[in-house]
């Protein structure tokens, strides 16, 4: 895992820079993400120096100068800046060399595999063939078009933009917001969408001008590299797995579909357990990471190393369930408590962490495993996507439950009723707001769209009135046959790329750590697709073929026990006087109004609403980190 970075034409149009400050400015970037890769840093410039990339290694595969970046292909015709992991490489060499379209490799690379299969099968047949996570600028000196390449469901970043007439992209936006002339104007326009699920989704990123690439998309750009002469496609398509997958049901029965999934998640286990640096895993205690240690363990000959962090607080504990999980399995397994002290000396870190406003607060034990498991290796798998893919989220049960009694409900009775609790007498209460908005749904989407949605206060956190589409509004009606499947599509398509991927990605960089997932590995999502929701869920009961593969190795009374997550007890620690001075000093008045992008009013009566009142919304979360965000973003560059 590394980190790229690069500009188009800097200089030559760019009245804040001299083309003479390409090396500055190249090496500024290089040296904000730093923490993507602190084992080596690299830069290329073009003959006509009108493309330079910047690469930060953290070496994991092939540890020698011969897998250093940026890379020259053996012909010299292409470059590459490439972050990420491809883990069926060997099997890619292999082709290449039985086709004899390479002689011999350099070294032993992913990305050199990656950089000659581009070249001697284009760049789209070559990155079909590939399985992994990665994001990558590819140049092709003879015909002068860039390529910038993400994967298929999102989990290693890639930002890109104009910063003047300069093409210019990164895995980090704060990369981008070192760089001169750089004037770091807020989207206000994506603000409605950060207040209502505390992240800015792809396309969008906090900055107007600069965007993230979104998942299995590649963009073009050709010289002269001009604004507005990028082309933008989709190489491969989660709604279009989706869809494929529940139009060819899976035939066998349900135990031959956990035999099955057994056999794709050992195959995706096994590539990604190949490094030349030591691996391990996070254990919670939950179906999806045990799913992932247990098959990691059957697959080793020694003990796997798994990691799992503890609360003093019992509710929000998991560590001795982890800890049981990991003696049956036999993993050689670490524990780190952490106390509130520990958590909050985090929070101050966020901002930088995350280089624009995100809030979900599991952010911050997320960084404290991902920290404790770096003193141990370099590589950790989680179990991430098993919710997504798998019905286990309790929100799809509720969801379901909610609209199959609305729906019974005739719409010219709903209709009325909707109106008149939205405007009438009781629309000052949040629950019978609530209840209006959920009357007006046409379907089950819309019922968990408007889940999102259970104050309209919400929207007038920020003073801008201007709205951008995004997944959740431009999801179509029943895209798929079965509602169930329908909201994990929305979940795959938003919250989990744009939230839990990123947190994982942003917490564990920011130790150097590289984390794999091996849910997400395209054979295990495209045939999680494919399997009818009885597979998956029963009542409210969920991830029934990944619990049938669990329970092959650890045993069903073992987990059957509550889940508890990694959460954090922000309510609590926002009343207590450090914190609350804290919040306050970020939400004042005065601050606020200089600043002249959140309504004042608004969020005092959010803020007022929770420590005189006892409502909480988490929104409060989401305006703090924002306003975090903005007390240091002048201070990134």
């Amino acid at each position: 895992m590394c980190g790229i970075a690069g500009f188009c034409n800097w200089g030559k149009k760019n009245p804040y820079s001299e083309e003479k400050d390409w090396e500055k400015n190249i090496r500024k970037m290089n040296e904000r993400m730093k923490h993507r890769g602190p084992d080596a840093s690299g830069i290329w410039i073009s003959d006509k120096k009108d493309v330079v990339f910047g690469h930060q290694r953290l070496s994991i595969v092939d540890l020698s100068q011969a897998g250093a970046q940026p890379m020259i292909s053996h012909s010299g015709r292409f470059v590459i800046a490439f972050n990420g992991e491809i883990y069926n490489h060997k099997e890619v060499a292999k082709k290449l060399l039985a086709e004899k379209k390479v002689t011999a490799f350099r070294g032993s690379s992913d990305t050199e595999v990656l950089l000659e299969a581009m070249e001697n099968y284009g760049v789209k047949e070559a990155i079909s063939m590939c399985k992994g996570m990665f994001a990558i600028a590819l140049y092709d000196r003879k015909e002068e078009i860039l390529y910038l390449l993400r994967d298929r469901v999102g989990e290693k970043p890639l930002y890109y933009g104009f910063v003047r007439d300069s093409f210019v992209f990164a895995s980090d936006l704060g990369s981008i917001a070192v760089l001169d002339g750089f004037e770091k104007e807020i989207n206000q326009g994506v603000l409605d969408i950060y207040f209502t699920h505390g992240y800015i989704p792809a396309p969008y990123s906090v900055y107007k001008n600069i965007a993230k690439l979104e998942p299995g998309c590649m963009l073009t750009i050709q010289a002269p590299f001009r604004r507005g002469s990028e082309k933008l496609e989709c190489y491969w398509s989660m709604k279009e797995a989706a869809r494929k997958g529940q139009n060819n049901l899976f035939k066998g029965s349900r135990k031959e579909a956990a035999d099955e999934l057994e056999r794709l998640l050992k195959a995706s286990i096994r590539g990604q357990m190949e490094a030349d640096v030591p691996v391990g895993a996070f254990l919670s205690a939950g179906i999806d990471s045990s799913t992932v240690v247990a098959l990691m363990q059957d697959l080793n000959a020694g003990k796997v190393k798994s990691f799992t962090i503890g609360m003093e607080d019992k509710k929000y504990n998991e560590a001795e369930a982890a800890a049981e999980i990991a003696k049956h399995l036999g993993t050689y397994h670490t524990e780190l408590y952490i106390s509130e002290k520990d958590a909050k000396a985090v929070i101050p870190e966020l901002a930088g962490m995350f280089s624009e406003p995100f809030a979900d607060s599991s952010q911050i034990p997320t960084y404290l495993v991902s920290k404790m498991t770096r003193e141990h290796v370099t590589v950790s798998l989680s179990g991430d996507g098993g919710d997504e893919l798998f019905c286990g989220y309790t929100s799809y049960v509720s969801t379901c439950g909610v609209w199959d009694k609305i729906r019974k409900i005739p719409m010219f009775i709903r209709k009325p009723a909707s109106e008149f609790l939205l405007h009438g007498p009781l629309s000052t209460k949040d629950d019978w707001q609530i209840r209006g908005k959920l009357l007006s749904a046409k379907d089950a989407c819309e019922v968990y769209k408007m889940s999102y949605e259970t104050n309209p206060l919400n929207h007038e956190i920020s003073l801008t009135e201007e709205k951008l589409p995004y997944y959740f509004t431009e999801y179509e009606a029943n895209f798929l046959p079965e509602q169930n499947h329908n909201i994990m599509l929305m979940d795959m398509l938003m919250y989990h790329p744009n939230d839990i991927l990123v947190k994982v990605d942003r917490t564990a960089m920011a130790v150097s750590l590289e984390t794999r997932v091996p849910m997400l590995d395209k054979d295990v999502v495209e045939f999680a697709w494919s399997l009818p929701v009885e597979y998956k869920r029963q009542g409210e009961l969920g991830k029934l073929v990944l619990r049938d593969v669990l329970y092959r190795y650890v045993p069903k009374e073992m987990m059957e026990r509550p889940k508890k997550g990694f959460s954090i007890p922000i309510q609590k620690w926002l009343l207590e006087p450090a914190m609350r001075q804290w919040a306050e000093s970020l939400i004042d008045r005065k601050l606020l109004k200089e600043q002249g992008i959140l309504n004042p009013d608004v969020v005092w009566k959010i803020w007022t609403d929770f420590v005189e009142k006892g409502q909480w919304r988490k929104q409060i979360w989401f305006i703090l980190m924002f306003q975090e965000w903005m007390m240091k973003q002048y201070v990134i560059s």
